[in-house]
């Protein structure tokens, strides 16, 4: 379907962080090494379970979907930003920046949603262990990676969609590394007051209810772990679930961090490096909450690099 646009626009101008030439080194720099951390820490995770049978589990089914999801995140905005750096152009084309958004919605959907399947899997763990394997099982898990597959593809093509359709009018400049959905919408020169519904509908629908089941899983969980009478056995089911509940509260913190700055004044800037902490950091950090606080995976990690395991705790 040919997008809308009706002013006959070909291109928008990302304007990322800093105009100033010398300091365009440092940022390539940078973001190329947190990119590369991000794709080799996550694609080592997944490699890990995928070659680990004792990982063959929801938990880390979960996980690796979880990485997969964070590779493609990151890879959708940082490659094209990098690029533009490097040629010394912020040139990005009308079908590209629909395609850039249509991708970065559907990760970070993606995301979302693995976040909140995975605190379902924690939370049936530690409130109903008896009946785990039998609730967690692979049909189960592969529907609950399905669905939040074909939600994020709908939602991602939706919102794409009728950003196409938008008119654009001279001002064709992004204040960000990347085309983000309400720099879009806010720089259209037709109506976009549909757009700004559905949008705000859908961070409502896909941020608020996913963050809702999140907290009630942890409030079962934290209810169930309170009635553990050994202080060995609290200690044994919080740990199950620390690597988790820093990863959410990491991705919606940041997250909330980018809505906080993008309502304020002269926000654009302030939005752009915002946005950086779930894109870019949140991607890059994940492997590693999960590998240095999980024995299970920095054993399989050892295993497949051919290290020898060692006795005893490592960390």
């Amino acid at each position: 379907m040919e997008p809308n646009n009706d002013t006959g626009i070909s291109e928008f101008l990302l304007l990322g962080f800093s105009e100033k030439p010398e300091l365009q080194p440092l940022i390539f720099g940078l973001f190329l090494s947190m990119y590369l951390i991000t794709v080799c820490g996550n694609l080592l995770l997944i490699l890990a379970v995928s070659s680990d049978s004792h990982l063959h589990t929801p938990m880390y089914f979960f996980l690796a979907n979880l990485s997969f999801a964070d590779i493609c995140f990151t890879s959708s905005t940082v490659p094209k930003m990098l690029w533009n750096i490097q040629t010394q152009s912020k040139v990005i084309t009308f079908a590209g920046c629909i395609t850039q958004m249509y991708f970065f919605l559907l990760f970070a959907g993606l995301d979302v949603l693995l976040l909140t399947v995975t605190a379902y899997d924690r939370f049936v763990a530690i409130c109903q262990p008896p009946h785990y394997m039998v609730i967690m099982n692979p049909q189960l898990c592969g529907l609950l990676v399905l669905v939040s597959w074909i939600i994020s593809v709908l939602h991602s093509l939706l919102e794409s969609l009728m950003v196409s359709w938008l008119s654009f009018c001279t001002k064709v400049e992004i204040p960000h590394f990347f085309c983000e959905l309400n720099q879009m919408i806010q720089l259209a020169c037709s109506d976009n007051f549909l757009n700004n519904i559905v949008m705000y509908f859908a961070a409502m629908l896909l941020g608020g209810a996913p963050l809702a089941g999140v907290l009630y899983s942890y409030a079962k969980i934290v209810s169930s772990i309170l009635g553990i009478s050994s202080a060995q056995g609290k200690y044994k089911a919080f740990y199950t679930c620390a690597s988790h509940l820093s990863v959410v509260s990491l991705f919606y913190f940041t997250s909330l961090g980018v809505y906080l700055s993008s309502s304020a004044p002269q926000s654009s800037h302030a939005s752009a490096v915002a946005s950086v902490m779930y894109a870019v950091v949140t991607p890059m950090l994940n492997p590693f909450i999960y590998s240095l606080r999980n024995k299970d995976i920095k054993t399989a990690l050892m295993r497949f690099s051919g290290m020898t395991v060692l006795k005893g705790p490592i960390f």
